[in-house]
């Protein structure tokens, strides 16, 4: 593995964990002494995203990660729990055991996801999903989120 500071090939693994679909994987350079984290997960079997539009396109977790790690900016929520929750929302499309499913779906996921994460994150997220068309469906939503 490829020490992302110095660039030598020289690493080592000090820490090994299992995640959701994923092996965690602390590793040190012993070149430069900095230590970083890789994901190594099992490819498989790719499924298709139906859009809104009914346009269809191969599944990219990225696309998860970058929608949660926009609504989670500058809150207090680190890449590794980021990184977490799109595991599970990656297992949880996988068991579903389909091979095509609506965005809409991920998008719920997502949300209930965040939810639980961080209520902001959740506010910020649920605001360009669900498509707030004005100031009362944001204050609607508040004031659900509230009550709970």
């Amino acid at each position: 593995m490829q020490c992302p500071y110095c660039s030598s090939n020289d690493t080592k693994v000090i820490d090994s964990r299992e995640t959701d679909g994923s092996t965690r994987r602390r590793r040190e350079c012993l070149k430069c002494g900095n230590r970083f984290t890789t994901y190594e997960r099992v490819e498989d079997i790719q499924f298709m995203v139906i859009k809104k539009d009914g346009r269809r396109e191969q599944f990219n977790r990225e696309k998860i990660k970058t929608g949660i790690t926009k609504a989670c900016e500058k809150r207090p929520i680190s890449m590794e729990k980021i990184e977490q929750v799109v595991d599970k929302i990656e297992a949880d499309l996988r068991r579903m055991g389909k091979t095509e499913i609506k965005s809409r779906v991920i998008g719920k996921m997502v949300v209930r996801e965040l939810k639980h994460l961080d209520k902001v994150a959740y506010i910020r997220f649920a605001s360009v999903y669900q498509e707030f068309d004005d100031l009362e469906s944001f204050e609607n939503e508040l004031r659900k989120l509230k009550k709970k």
